[in-house]
């Protein structure tokens, strides 16, 4: 697949505004119900056009969140890189219209602050990425995971510089826990830097942050709620109905364990896509939907590895 001539985006990709986008907690901020994610699919193993018609089409169906973080790929870093020829080729232009976020926290390199939550590590990574997506700033930078060891201070006040140095626009946290969520979004709004949004796993297989209070906490206190890994990584969908196949994510990739298709879980799958037939869709818009209509969800994160794959999710809006 080869895209020819400069891209051009579609004139009409606001026309479903009304129904696209959702304010982010007690925010200025509007995101699409729906937001490409990078985590896959857009590293230097894959190939760039297809990156650049999944996006295309993302934009020009208003898609303006597009998700990143420092060691996607692979290998680590690539997703980004990727972000970076997609700014040079075709988004330049559109940098306003776009709200790019990124993330530190997981392993990046090797030594002692490659990874985690250390103001060191935060500061230089951020600073990485924004050379490896040319760009000035980012709209949103999260601390990716709690880290038990570093104090939450030296983290916090690392992402209040940050927005303080320009680097980002707003900030955000993945995957921490409750009591942490509260003291970060204490610390974070008595030094003028709210905390934007929450990105956390949700989907109808895994409700954790419904079940320990999360997505309650952020409801009530203004915290926009960003869903990840919404189809479990390929179980939520006619993927496993009948086995696992050989190309399948299952069968090749450390992420999906085939211990998961557990007989219980088959039997799960088969009820949910009998529902799904009987209103017209696939087990992936349900699991999308079902999602979407959760109290205090602001966005879904979706990952794409075709222009048709993208279409059909972005159907449940």
């Amino acid at each position: 697949m080869e895209l020819k001539g400069m891209y051009v985006a579609d004139e009409r990709r606001y026309d479903q505004s009304a129904r696209m986008y959702q304010r982010c907690g007690r925010s200025g901020v509007l995101l699409p119900k729906v937001s490409l994610g990078f985590w896959h699919n857009f590293g230097g193993v894959d190939p760039y056009e297809r990156s650049r018609a999944i996006t295309h089409y993302a934009f020009d169906h208003g898609i303006t969140h597009f998700d990143l973080a420092n060691n996607y790929g692979p290998p680590y870093g690539s997703a980004e890189e990727t972000m970076g020829r997609l700014m040079d080729d075709d988004f330049r232009p559109y940098r306003d219209e776009l709200f790019i976020a990124s993330k530190a926290g997981y392993d990046m390199w090797p030594g002692p602050y490659g990874e985690w939550g250390s103001r060191k590590y935060l500061m230089a990574s951020l600073d990485q990425s924004l050379k490896r997506m040319h760009l000035d700033y980012v709209d949103l930078f999260y601390s990716h995971r709690y880290d038990p060891e570093t104090p939450l201070e030296e983290t916090l006040q690392a992402l209040v510089d940050i927005v303080k140095a320009g680097k980002a626009l707003y900030v955000g946290i993945s995957r921490w826990p409750l009591e942490a969520l509260k003291f970060a979004d204490a610390y974070l709004r008595s030094r003028d830097v709210p905390l934007l949004i929450y990105q956390g796993k949700l989907n109808m297989l895994d409700r954790e942050p419904m079940e320990d209070g999360v997505l309650d906490y952020c409801q009530e206190h203004g915290i926009g709620f960003i869903a990840f890994s919404p189809l479990a990584q390929g179980l939520l969908t006619d993927r496993y109905l009948n086995g696992i196949p050989s190309d399948s994510r299952m069968a090749r990739e450390h992420f999906l364990k085939k211990e998961a298709l557990t007989p219980q879980l088959l039997e799960y799958l088969h009820q949910l896509k009998e529902e799904a037939d009987r209103r017209g869709e696939t087990i992936a818009q349900q699991a999308l939907r079902w999602i979407l209509d959760q109290q205090g969800v602001t966005s879904v994160l979706v990952g794409a590895s075709s222009v048709e794959q993208l279409k059909t999710n972005l159907s449940v809006i």
